[in-house]
C-alpha cells in the first residue's frame, strides 16, 4: 500500500471533519485525484499531523473525516544549510533537494561570488519562491516539518553563527565523513556559489570557528553539493 498523500493546512482546525479547499483542495482533487475512502494526511508544516479518510471530493474541495491526530517532534539536532544563491532554475532545484534530504532550515546567502544577487523587490520574490518550493518538496517527501526558509543573510551574518559550522570547500584536507560534529546544538552546513567561496570569506568563517570540509573528488554544483552533504550527515547522526 502506498504512503498517503500529504496536504498542508495551517492552522489545523479542531473537530472530526476537515475541509480542504483553495489550492490544496484543487491539488487533492485534480492532481492527486483523491477518491472516496482513501486515506490522506493533513499537516500544519510544524509537526502536527492528522490522518483522515476522504468522504467527498469536488472539483476544488476535499472533505475528510479525522481518524487520528499526532505531533511529530522536531528532529534533533537540527540541520541548517546556508545556501549561496544559485542562478536560474538551479535555485529551485537546490531548495527542493535540501528539503527532501532533510534540511530543517535553509538560509539564502548573498556570497561574494554569487552570480545572482537579491535586492529590493527581487529579494521578496526570491524568498516567496524558495518558501513555496520548500513546502511543495515537504509534501512530496511526506515531511511533517516544512523547513524554515530564513531571510537573506549577508556574509557577516553567516559569520556570526559560524562557530562549529561545516564549510564545504574542495580544497579542504578534512573529509566530511571524518569531521567532528557539534553536540547539543544545530549542525550548520555552508554551501558556496558556483565560483566557490572567496578566500576572505573562508578566512572569516574559519576565524569564527567554522571547519572547512570536503566531499569526494568530483566537484559538485552548488545546487547538489548541499544535498550530498546532508545525505552524509543523515547517516552520521542516525536519521537514516
Amino acid at each position: 500500500m502506498s504512503t498517503p498523500a500529504l496536504f498542508l493546512l495551517d492552522p489545523l482546525p479542531p473537530g472530526d471533519v476537515i475541509v480542504l479547499d483553495g489550492d490544496e483542495g484543487r491539488h487533492a482533487a485534480r492532481v492527486k485525484r483523491v477518491r472516496h475512502g482513501e486515506t490522506v494526511l493533513i499537516g500544519d508544516g510544524r509537526g502536527a499531523l492528522v490522518s483522515c479518510v476522504a468522504e467527498s471530493v469536488g472539483a476544488d474541495r476535499l472533505t475528510a473525516r479525522v481518524v487520528d491526530r499526532r505531533v511529530v517532534p522536531m528532529p534533533e539536532p537540527r540541520l541548517v544549510v546556508v545556501q549561496a544563491l544559485p542562478k536560474g532554475e538551479r535555485a529551485e532545484l537546490a531548495v527542493e533537494l535540501l528539503t527532501e534530504l532533510g534540511a530543517d532550515e535553509i538560509v539564502p546567502w548573498a556570497a561574494a561570488r554569487s552570480v545572482v544577487q537579491w535586492t529590493g523587490e527581487r529579494a521578496a520574490k526570491g524568498l516567496t519562491r524558495w518558501r513555496r518550493v520548500a513546502a511543495e518538496a515537504a509534501k512530496q517527501s511526506r515531511r511533517p516539518w516544512v523547513p524554515v526558509v530564513a531571510e537573506l543573510a549577508s556574509t557577516s551574518e553567516v559569520v556570526a553563527r559560524a562557530r562549529g559550522a561545516l564549510v564545504l570547500h574542495d580544497g579542504a584536507a578534512l573529509a566530511l565523513t571524518g569531521a567532528v560534529l557539534p553536540v547539543g546544538c544545530d549542525i550548520i552546513l555552508v554551501v558556496g556559489p558556483e565560483g566557490g567561496i572567496a578566500a576572505d570569506e573562508l578566512a572569516a568563517f574559519t576565524a569564527a570557528g567554522a571547519v572547512p570540509v570536503r566531499l569526494g573528488e568530483p566537484v559538485l554544483r552548488t545546487s547538489t553539493a548541499g544535498a550530498a552533504a546532508l545525505a552524509v550527515l543523515s547517516v552520521r547522526i542516525g536519521r537514516w
